[in-house]
């Protein structure tokens, strides 16, 4: 059962789109824990332009897996643009794609602070020459938050596709 129609879709848009441009794609996600790599894997057909998805989680897999300098989280925390910057290349460095996406942060009910409250979630979209960021602030319980992230990541790596012509 699908957890969106939107997502479905954008996911759909996002196949059509890198296939005519022979792009493969590589995710990062943290807060939602591959939701998108899910909605991309539903889709038949979709290795042929989904190179792979990272789900780092904790703060060790961001470095670990997709070389996130300790440092940088230490300095800027797990939720922040500068993380998010960090991931979207990282998961370029690792992996044979052309484009990526990276996702991270505060889904709840807990873990919020009153500087990154419940909601504020961290984006980064790289196509190995530019690497953009944003950071948006969702309501909603857990799910919804999740949802509204994953769908959010794909309307902006749709968009960094579209405009690379």
């Amino acid at each position: 059962m699908s957890v969106s129609r939107l997502l479905d879709q954008l996911a759909v848009q996002i196949g059509v789109a890198l296939s005519e441009r022979s792009l493969m794609l590589a995710t990062a996600e943290s807060c939602t824990g591959g939701l998108v790599s899910a909605a991309i894997t539903d889709i038949s057909g979709s290795s042929g332009w989904f190179e792979r998805g990272f789900v780092t989680y904790s703060n060790e897999a961001k470095s670990t897996m997709i070389g996130v300098p300790a440092k940088l989280i230490r300095d800027h925390g797990a939720v922040s643009e500068e993380v998010a910057h960090a991931m979207a290349e990282g998961a370029l460095l690792n992996s044979r794609a052309q484009v990526s996406l990276s996702i991270t942060g505060v889904a709840g009910p807990g873990g919020g602070t009153a500087e990154k409250p419940v909601g504020m979630v961290c984006f980064g979209w790289s196509n190995r020459i530019t690497t953009l960021t944003s950071t948006q602030r969702f309501r909603g319980d857990r799910a919804q938050i999740r949802r509204q992230a994953a769908e959010h990541a794909l309307r902006g790596l749709l968009e960094l596709i579209r405009n690379e012509a």
